[in-house]
């Protein structure tokens, strides 16, 4: 899933890059940002969370960690993403959410029935 999230975040800042016209954004909205530099920053947050989900599968500590801090980052960014395109941000923010939590959660090694 950790990687999932971190592919649909590359996706979604190629496409701030390359179409700053393919979202609308909501007017008088708390925040506002550039859409091309959000997109860069969703495509270098999903660069890095692919490479962290990758590690995850060596079974390292260091990297359940860095998913951790990761998901939390690329969630955030996602709730800032919210007035370009709503669904899709709260669909990324549930993914990640579930990838903190599985993260946090480990293996369950010698689990009785």
């Amino acid at each position: 899933m950790m990687i999932f999230g971190g592919a649909m975040a590359i996706f979604e800042g190629i496409a701030a890059i390359a179409e700053d016209d393919l979202f609308v954004s909501t007017r008088n909205y708390v925040f506002q940002f550039s859409l091309t530099g959000w997109g860069w920053i969703h495509l270098i947050l999903g660069i890095v969370v692919v490479v962290a989900g990758f590690a995850v599968f060596s079974g390292a500590l260091w990297a359940r960690g860095v998913g951790v801090v990761l998901a939390g980052l690329l969630a955030l960014a996602n709730f800032m993403w919210l007035p370009y395109y709503p669904f899709w941000s709260l669909i990324l923010i549930a993914i990640n959410v579930f990838v903190i939590w599985a993260l946090c959660a480990g293996p369950q090694k010698g689990v009785r029935a």
